[in-house]
């Protein structure tokens, strides 16, 4: 196997391939604060891709909730288990990757799900952490949590898929980094199904072929942000270009909130892939977990998100999440106002950092009423 440096482990490792980054790489970064799991997202997909025969079953699009919810079921636990505990030190991974655990005439360390698994998108919604006791009460971090998991593709550098296809059929973009399979090379082996950790490559048994997201390329090809982008309403999500950290641009939206404030972290990194969508994790959730889901630098973020308020550019730039259906390449301050700029670094879309607040009287003298609401 090759050699190839992963940025999100801290390391060197080995990969099927050479590591030839693309000249640009499709990234996004997920507010999972503000999810309210409402799946707009995920009957955006659904009508827009796969509405079709033996994809019934399919969402590349899905939305979960955690530490409970699994689509399919146990997707990350089972994988978790087989790869067994791996150490941080210093922000290196000091444990094996799934290709560096991979058994002995296989490429990846994966399983495949069956049917069954695939049976309940929705097992686990809305369950916490633990019993809700009466009485309980809120105080700083909750006893009893949970939080909304929305997934796509990755669009990894080092995609798993890419890396089992013995057809060669799954390849990577240059211009964009976004990860197809060839409909006519594919031969429906489903070893791309076994080996993608993140359980988002899915076999059509109609078609006879493996299937995932598209990263609704047709749309960010013209500049604009994917399908399950612009219907979510909670707008949780921006989709940009990320680098790695040696490439990393101020202004860029993505490598902002990625590699300057490292708010933004990778789901799962200890597994090799350096996946392309970056969360920014819940304040309320266990440290552990979150250390586990997001890496070493998940408490940290929190706190970075904590204090954003205070903060005028990281605030500015986290309004710009979901203000406009375009890509966001670049961003700026002025004033009270965050703007959003295309590649040239023209304005195409302007908004306030922070949103006027009236307060009304808890007694409507006029109708002799109480309010409950008075903001």
């Amino acid at each position: 196997m090759a050699q190839v440096f992963n940025w999100q482990i801290g390391r060197e490792m080995d990969y099927w391939y050479t590591g030839v980054r693309p000249g640009r790489q499709f990234g996004a970064v997920f507010d999972i604060n503000k999810c309210i799991a409402c799946q707009t997202c995920t009957v955006a997909c659904k009508t827009t891709w796969t509405g079709g025969r033996g994809q019934e079953y399919m969402f590349w699009n899905n939305v979960e909730s955690k530490p409970f919810g699994f689509y399919p079921i146990m997707w990350d636990v089972k994988l978790l288990e087989m790869l067994g505990p791996g150490a941080w030190r210093e922000g290196v991974y000091e444990g094996r990757t799934i290709f560096e655990s991979a058994p002995a005439k296989e490429r990846v360390l994966g399983w495949k799900p069956t049917d069954y698994d695939y049976a309940h998108p929705n097992l686990g919604e809305d369950e916490a952490s633990s019993p809700v006791d009466g009485g309980l009460m809120m105080e700083g971090k909750h006893a009893a949590w949970m939080f909304y998991l929305a997934r796509i593709c990755n669009h990894c550098t080092y995609p798993a898929c890419l890396a089992a296809c013995p057809r060669g059929a799954i390849y990577k973009r240059k211009e964009d980094g976004i990860v197809l399979v060839n409909q006519k090379n594919c031969r429906g082996y489903q070893e791309c199904v076994k080996a993608c950790p993140y359980k988002k490559t899915f076999y059509n048994a109609v078609e006879g072929v493996s299937q995932k997201c598209i990263a609704c390329y047709p749309a960010v090809e013209r500049g604009f942000q994917p399908q399950c982008f612009k219907a979510c309403i909670g707008k949780i999500r921006m989709q940009g270009w990320a680098h790695p950290p040696e490439r990393a641009e101020e202004d860029n939206p993505i490598d902002y909130l990625v590699h300057v404030r490292k708010l933004a972290l990778p789901l799962l990194p200890q597994l090799g892939l350096e996946p392309n969508v970056y969360y920014i994790p819940p304040v309320h959730a266990s440290d552990a977990f979150l250390a586990q889901m997001f890496g070493p630098a998940a408490k940290q973020a929190v706190q970075t998100y904590l204090e954003a308020r205070n903060d005028k550019v990281l605030a500015g730039l986290l309004t710009l999440l979901g203000s406009t259906h375009r890509t966001v390449d670049y961003f700026k301050i002025e004033g009270d106002e965050a703007v959003a700029l295309d590649a040239e670094r023209s304005e195409f879309c302007r908004v306030p950092i922070s949103e006027p607040v009236v307060t009304r009287n808890a007694y409507d003298e006029i109708a002799q009423v109480g309010r409950h609401n008075i903001t």
